[in-house]
């Protein structure tokens, strides 16, 4: 059996192996102009939600955007989003603030939730890019009134969503003088 761009067998979707996943993982910044199912969005959400959080909290919610004129809106707003001119849509990462249990780990919660979300999406071979919004007031303030987000939600990223248009390839970053043993130690 033939086997597609994204290394799965043709003719049907076969996740990855966790590892080549965590180590193939790259900002996508370029799609190809094929829409996404709701059922992929569905399992990178579902993936989301899995995510470790605080005291159990769970302060996540997700606004998933499909419209072009709101996506070309947030390129507006957001300085670093020029890939949504080619991605389908977005899947943009909000905390509840009142959800959060334990005061400053809403931060925590939200980037596992987001690194659960574009793992589950590089397994069933979409490609993603996080682009953060908080903490910059700016971008904070812009999404809240494009989303029409209530008081105590916060728009913590945008993250671009779509079939990659070329390979991700493996790029292996790992650097032994960044690990340290039992305390800190000056590398040479």
């Amino acid at each position: 059996m033939r086997r597609n761009k994204t290394g799965n067998k043709e003719g049907r979707q076969e996740k990855m192996d966790a590892m080549e996943v965590l180590i193939t993982r790259r900002s996508v910044r370029s799609y190809l102009q094929k829409e996404v199912s709701q059922e992929l969005v569905d399992t990178v959400l579902r993936a989301a939600m899995a995510a470790p959080s605080a005291g159990n909290e769970q302060p996540w919610h997700f606004v998933v955007i499909r419209d072009r004129q709101t996506l070309d809106r947030i390129m507006e707003l957001h300085p670093h989003a020029a890939m949504l001119r080619q991605a389908p849509m977005c899947i943009c990462v909000l905390g509840e603030k009142a959800l959060e249990k334990h005061e400053g780990m809403m931060v925590q919660d939200l980037s596992a939730a987001t690194q659960n979300l574009m793992l589950a999406a590089r397994a069933v071979g979409l490609g993603t890019c996080w682009c953060g919004v908080h903490p910059r007031p700016e971008r904070e303030e812009g999404m809240t009134e494009l989303l029409g987000l209530p008081e105590g939600i916060l728009c913590f990223n945008v993250i671009a969503l779509g079939y990659p248009s070329s390979d991700q390839e493996r790029v292996d970053r790992f650097q032994p003088s960044r690990i340290h043993q039992e305390r800190w130690r000056q590398t040479i």
